[in-house]
C-alpha cells in the first residue's frame, strides 16, 4: 500500500498542535512564557526541583532566571547553569515546559533547552492543573509580558509567578482525555516515545512496549504486553520481519501498542463492528510501507456466527484528522473460529473488523451449487446422446438439424466450463482462472447466440412455404462466430476476468470461488450491456415466437390432447430460451423460489431437449404413413403441405 510519509507527518503533527493549543486550566501540559529584563553582566539559571505537589515558583532578577518547587514525582535536582551572556542584550525570551506524565521539566532560554528533569517513564501520580497563584512586582528587572498556554497573564514586570497543583491519577486522566481526542492513539504512542522506556509501560486504555532493532537483527516474534488480567491465550502476537531494521541505521526502535479501548478510534464504516483488541506499530521517526516480508499480527477472539465475516483493516493516516479504516495493504488468515492472523506490508494501527450487515451474499448458495453442478452433469450426458441421435437421424444436413445441433454443442460446452469454473478457482493459477472464466463466458454467449438461431430458424420455416436457403455459415457465424468477437473484445480490454469470490449469506466464512467475471466497474458494465442486453433480446424474440407457433398449431387435431400440447409448448419454451427470463424475476416475496426454478430448469436445458427430441420422434413414427400418403395433388395443396411439413419440423 503506498504511503506519502509527508502528509503523515502532517496529519501527527496537526493532531499534536490540536491538543497542545487547548488553553485550558486542565491541559495536560503546562507552558509558562515571558521575556526575561535582565541586566548586561553574567546571567545563569538556577533551579531547586522537589518531589510532591505544592507549588512552583518562577522568578527573576537582575542576573538569575530561577525555578523552584514541588511538583515533581520522582525528580529532585537542584542546581545552576551558567547562560551566555550578550553585553548588548538586556532581554532574553524564555519558555517552561511541564509534562507530569513523564515527570518532564524542560526551561528554554533563547531558544535553546535545558532539560532540568529527564523523562521518568509513565507516573501513576502526578502533580498536574497548575493554576496561577501569587504574584510580586518588580521596579526594573524581572519577567515581562508572561503568559500560560499564550494566554498573557501580565504585562508588567514581575519578580516571581507561583503556580499551585493537585495531585491526581495522572494515567488515567491521561487516557479519558485521549478517548476524546480524534487522534487519541497518537497521543499514546508519543507519550511512550518520549519516555523513552525500553520494558512495559502501562495505562488503564493501552500497554506498551518499546523493541530495539539492533545490527543484525533477524526478526522477532513475541506477545503484546496486556492487563495483568487478560488471560494469556487471548493476546495478541506479532512477527516483526528482519526488513523491518533500517540499513541506514544502527539502531531502530519499534513501538508497539495493545490497545482495549476503542473509544481511541472514532469513525469509520457504519455498518460494521470493530473487535475489541487494537494493536499500534510503529518505528521511531520512520515512515514504513511496502515491506517486502510482511508483519504478522495473530488476533484471539470469541467464535462469530456464521453469518458473520472478519477481515483484517489498518488505520489510514492519509486523511490526516478523519479516520478511515481501509482493507489495502492487509491480507486475512483464517486460523480457525478463535483466531486470525493479519499479513500487512506497512506500520499503522490493525484490528479485525467485522461485517454485520452483508450486502453481497447469494442466498442458499450450497444448495444451488449442488443443484446447478447435478443438472449441469446430466445436461452433458444428455447433450452427447442428442447429438448423436441428431447426426444419425436421416436428411441430417437439412438446416433444422444444423441449428439443433449447434445449440446442443454451445449448452455441453456451457455445462463443462460451468463445472470446471469452480474446480479450477480453488486449484488454478490467475492465467488460468482467466481463461477458464472467459471459456464460460463464451459458452454462455454461444448458447443464447444459438437460441436466437432458433428463433430466426423457426420464424424462415413459418413464414415461407419453402426451406431457406440461406447457408451454413451465417448460422455458424452467428452462433460460434459473434461470441468470440465479444470476448475477444473484452480480453483487450483487461481486468475482466479471473477468480470470483462469491460469499453464501448463511456462512460468510466459507467463500465460494469461481472463475468468472471479475467485480469491478468495467465487468460489471461488460455484464450488463453484453449478458443482460442478449438475453433481453432472446428472451423477447423468444415469447413472440413462442405465441406466434403457438397460434399456428393450435387448431391440430393433436394439440387437443393436454400432453401434446404440454409437450410443444415446454419443448419450444427451451428452445427458444425464454425460460432464462426467471433470472428477470428474482425478486419479491417468491425470489428463492423462482432462483431455485432458475437453476434447475436451466442446468437440465440439455436434458429436456433429449426428451423433446425423443418424444417428437416417437409421434412422428406413429404418423408418417399418413403424411407419405398425401403426395399428389395440386400445386397448391402441395403447398399446404409443405407448409405443415414446417409445422411438424417446429412441433
Amino acid at each position: 500500500m503506498e504511503r506519502n510519509p509527508k502528509p503523515v507527518r502532517m496529519w501527527i503533527i496537526t493532531c499534536l498542535l490540536f491538543i497542545l493549543g487547548q488553553a485550558t486550566e486542565n491541559d495536560r501540559d503546562f507552558k509558562m512564557c515571558g521575556a526575561w529584563r535582565h541586566g548586561s553582566a553574567s546571567r545563569n539559571l538556577k533551579y531547586d526541583l522537589k518531589t510532591g505537589c505544592k507549588e512552583i515558583e518562577i522568578s527573576a532578577n537582575e542576573s538569575t532566571l530561577s525555578i523552584q518547587g514541588s511538583i515533581t514525582a520522582k525528580c529532585t535536582q537542584s542546581s545552576s547553569i551558567n547562560l551566555k551572556s550578550n553585553p548588548l542584550q538586556n532581554q532574553s525570551q524564555f519558555c517552561v515546559f511541564w509534562e507530569p506524565l513523564l515527570d518532564l521539566l524542560i526551561m528554554q532560554v533563547n531558544g535553546k533547552n535545558h532539560t532540568l528533569c529527564r523523562p521518568n517513564g509513565l507516573q501513576g501520580t502526578c502533580c498536574t492543573d497548575l493554576s496561577p497563584g501569587d504574584q510580586e512586582t518588580a521596579a526594573l528587572y524581572g519577567i515581562v509580558n508572561g503568559s500560560i498556554q499564550g494566554d498573557t497573564i501580565s504585562y508588567d514586570v514581575m519578580e516571581k509567578y507561583t503556580f499551585r497543583g493537585d495531585t491526581i491519577n495522572c494515567k488515567k486522566k491521561f487516557c479519558d482525555e485521549a478517548s476524546k481526542k480524534p487522534c487519541g492513539a497518537n497521543m499514546i504512542e508519543e507519550v511512550v516515545m518520549k519516555s523513552n522506556e525500553r520494558g512495559r509501560v502501562e495505562l488503564p486504555c493501552a500497554q506498551s512496549t518499546v523493541i530495539e532493532m539492533k545490527e543484525g537483527f533477524t526478526g522477532l516474534n513475541f506477545t503484546l504486553p496486556a492487563p495483568r488480567t487478560l488471560a494469556s491465550n487471548m493476546i495478541p502476537s506479532v512477527y516483526l520481519p528482519s526488513c523491518l531494521k533500517s540499513k541506514s541505521r544502527s539502531t531502530s526502535k519499534v513501538v508497539c501498542t495493545y490497545y482495549k479501548d476503542k473509544a481511541l478510534f472514532q469513525g469509520g464504516s457504519s455498518d460494521a463492528v470493530l473487535l475489541d483488541d487494537i494493536v499500534g506499530l510503529s518505528v521511531e521517526n520512520e515512515s514504513i510501507k511496502n515491506l517486502s516480508e510482511p508483519v504478522r499480527i495473530r488476533f484471539h477472539h470469541s467464535p462469530l456466527p456464521t453469518n458473520h465475516s472478519r477481515r483484517c483493516v489498518s488505520w489510514d493516516t492519509r486523511q490526516y484528522i478523519e479516520v478511515n479504516w481501509t482493507y489495502d495493504g492487509c491480507e486475512t488468515v483464517e486460523i480457525h473460529d478463535r483466531e486470525t492472523e493479519c499479513s500487512c506490508n506497512h506500520l499503522t494501527y490493525f484490528a479485525i473488523l467485522v461485517q454485520v450487515e452483508q450486502k453481497a451474499t447469494v442466498r442458499h448458495l450450497k444448495a444451488l451449487t449442488f443443484i446447478t453442478a447435478v443438472g449441469c452433469a446430466v445436461s452433458l450426458v444428455s447433450c452427447l446422446v442428442l447429438f448423436y441421435w441428431l447426426c444419425k437421424r436421416r436428411g441430417k444436413k437439412t438446416q433444422i438439424s444444423l441449428v439443433h445441433r449447434g445449440l446442443v454443442v454451445a449448452i455441453f460446452l456451457l455445462c463443462l466450463f460451468f463445472i470446471l469454473a469452480g474446480a479450477l478457482a480453488n486449484v488454478g493459477d490467475e492465467i488460468v482462472c482467466k481463461i477458464t472464466g472467459s471459456l464460460l463466458h463464451y459458452a454462455l454467449l454461444s448458447t443464447l447466440c444459438w437460441m436466437a438461431m432458433e428463433v430466426f430458424h423457426t420464424f424462415l420455416l413459418i413464414r415461407k412455404v419453402f426451406n431457406s436457403t440461406l447457408p451454413p455459415w451465417i448460422f455458424y457465424l452467428g452462433g460460434f462466430g459473434l461470441p468470440v468477437l465479444l470476448v475477444g473484445i473484452l480480453l483487450l480490454i483487461g481486468d475482466i476476468y479471473g477468480k470470483r469470490s462469491i460469499v453464501p449469506s448463511d456462512d460468510v466464512n466459507n467463500t465460494y470461488h469461481m472463475c468468472w467475471m471479475l467485480q469491478n466497474e468495467k465487468s460489471l458494465l461488460a455484464h450488463y450491456i453484453i449478458n443482460v442486453g442478449l438475453l433481453a433480446v432472446v428472451v423477447s424474440s423468444g415469447s413472440v415466437m413462442l405465441f406466434v407457433v403457438v397460434s399456428e398449431i393450435r387448431n391440430r387435431p393433436d394439440w387437443k390432447k393436454i400432453h401434446v400440447a404440454f409437450l410443444s409448448i415446454w419443448g419450444l419454451t427451451c428452445l427458444f430460451g425464454t425460460t432464462w427470463s426467471l433470472g428477470f424475476l428474482d425478486f419479491g416475496p417468491l425470489s428463492e423460489a423462482i432462483l431455485f426454478l432458475f437453476c434447475i430448469i436451466n442446468s437440465l436445458q440439455g436434458f429436456f431437449l433429449m426428451l423433446r427430441y425423443y418424444a417428437l420422434e416417437q409421434m412422428k413414427k406413429k404418423d408418417r404413413s399418413i403424411s407419405d400418403g398425401s403426395s399428389s395433388g395440386s400445386s397448391k395443396q402441395h403447398m399446404l403441405q409443405t407448409h405443415e411439413k414446417s409445422l411438424k419440423k417446429v412441433w
